[in-house]
């Protein structure tokens, strides 16, 4: 009869079911952060039912936060009960703790397309869907934030310029760098790329912002600089 009717595993509810609210990740670090362990800060992150399984796997996988952080985004989405987006909220949120260690002198500076372009290649090559993010840079090109704008399927019917200029605007940025992602890996500017360059340099000029580069983010390691090409800048 076993053989017919194999018996099945019991079924275990997640772990967050069985812990009391006060004892939860989120309301542990609505409480204190301080007193949170690795496990339950990364479970915060992570939510859903299923966040302190994924957590101690996280932390099984990784051992420790700067092993984490080192870790592609790719890698992080391997394990079970990660998909995409939560492995790149991961990544943003360890990237915010490591913002806030670096005192403002330090920000990194960005003397070239390859300067800006290390700085997210990785990251944006494995998206999945297009994303458009913006470098706000001050007047000694140093990076105050990459803010993200858009994501989905980008046209220049869709983009609106002003919202590409709207944080610099907020932040008092003397200058930005647009880059978004291809996920088809082909870096190629398209002609909506182009178009979408042109718009924002004159956006740029009235609003004494300027745009100092575009970049477009392949895969392997690919990107190209619109501003190299002579694309859309003149």
């Amino acid at each position: 009869m076993n053989a017919l009717f194999p018996l099945q595993p019991a079924y275990k509810p997640p772990k967050i079911k069985l812990l009391p609210l006060r004892d939860q990740p989120a309301y542990r670090v609505t409480q204190n952060t301080a007193s949170c362990s690795l496990v339950e800060l990364l479970a915060a992150v992570v939510g859903g039912a299923q966040q302190i399984e994924i957590a101690e796997a996280l932390v099984a996988r990784f051992t420790d936060l700067r092993s984490l952080s080192r870790a592609h985004v790719a890698e992080i989405a391997s394990i079970k009960g990660i998909g995409q987006p939560t492995a790149v909220r991961i990544k943003a949120a360890l990237a915010l703790g490591q913002r806030l260690m670096v005192p403002e002198e330090e920000r990194p500076y960005v003397h070239s397309p390859a300067d800006a372009a290390a700085m997210v290649q990785y990251e944006m090559s494995v998206l999945e869907q297009e994303y458009l993010k913006v470098f706000l840079l001050d007047t000694r090109n140093r990076v105050m934030d990459i803010v993200e704008v858009y994501h989905g399927s980008l046209n220049s019917a869709q983009i609106r310029i002003a919202e590409l200029f709207k944080p610099a605007i907020q932040r008092q940025a003397a200058s930005i760098i647009l880059v978004h992602n291809h996920p088809s890996g082909d870096p190629t500017p398209s002609p909506d790329d182009v178009a979408v360059t042109r718009a924002a340099i004159q956006a740029g000029k009235l609003l004494d912002v300027d745009l100092l580069d575009h970049l477009i983010v392949g895969s392997a390691g690919k990107w190209v600089s619109l501003k190299e090409k002579g694309l859309g800048f003149t």
